[in-house]
């Protein structure tokens, strides 16, 4: 069964819970759904006659947040995986020198993939951030602050899943690859800061 399609209540439970998944990928894979799930509702609501002008760029809109529901969702499912990928690597014999080779093989490996899978998330959640921003001055005023919602709940999806990667860029042996993770969460979690803060303002505005 997919992590989304439990409960609230148990998916709560287990996060509490002594089990190591979900945890903080999951966590952050689901803030990222509900701030998309938040910015399509705004959307949603923001198509009709009285909205004729902006219908195209609102369903746009809609569609690409139900799309990276969906990718968020995977991305939860893949980050599990990618737990239990270096689980594996970490309890593999490492008697000879052969077995150790093998062990440190299969612990890069899972130290790339646990790295790879909460980049992903900061990317989409990005795209989704720059879209909502990008709409902001358009939207049904109603519902204004559930995109600011929106925006924070993608840019605390941002900020967790960095702090992911940065905690498995140590175990990788290979410098420029560590470099180029670090670059590139630096960069997007600076977008998704300063996304947040724009959208923030002119909603802000926009309240009086």
């Amino acid at each position: 069964m997919s992590i989304f399609d439990k409960t609230i209540r148990s998916f709560l439970d287990e996060a509490s819970s002594k089990a190591p998944t979900p945890g903080g990928g999951s966590v952050a894979g689901l803030s990222a759904a509900l701030g998309a799930s938040m910015g399509s509702m705004v959307a949603n609501l923001s198509i009709g006659a009285k909205y004729e002008a902006v219908q195209e760029r609102m369903s746009e809109a809609v569609a690409q947040m139900q799309k990276a529901i969906r990718g968020f969702e995977s991305i939860v499912e893949q980050d599990m995986l990618a737990f239990g990928q270096y689980m594996a690597a970490l309890g593999l014999p490492k008697s000879s020198g052969e077995e150790k080779a093998v062990r440190s093989n299969a612990m890069q490996a899972a130290a790339k993939r646990s790295a790879e899978v909460p980049m992903s998330l900061m990317r989409q959640c990005v795209e989704c951030m720059r879209m909502l921003a990008g709409i902001t001055e358009r939207v049904n005023k109603n519902v204004i602050s559930d995109l600011a919602i929106a925006l924070i709940m993608l840019e605390a999806a941002v900020q967790s899943a960095w702090i992911t990667v940065e905690m498995n860029l140590p175990g990788l042996k290979d410098e420029a690859l560590a470099d180029s993770f670090k670059e590139t969460g630096s960069a997007l979690v600076l977008q998704s800061h300063q996304l947040k803060t724009d959208g923030l303002q002119a909603i802000r505005s926009t309240l009086g």
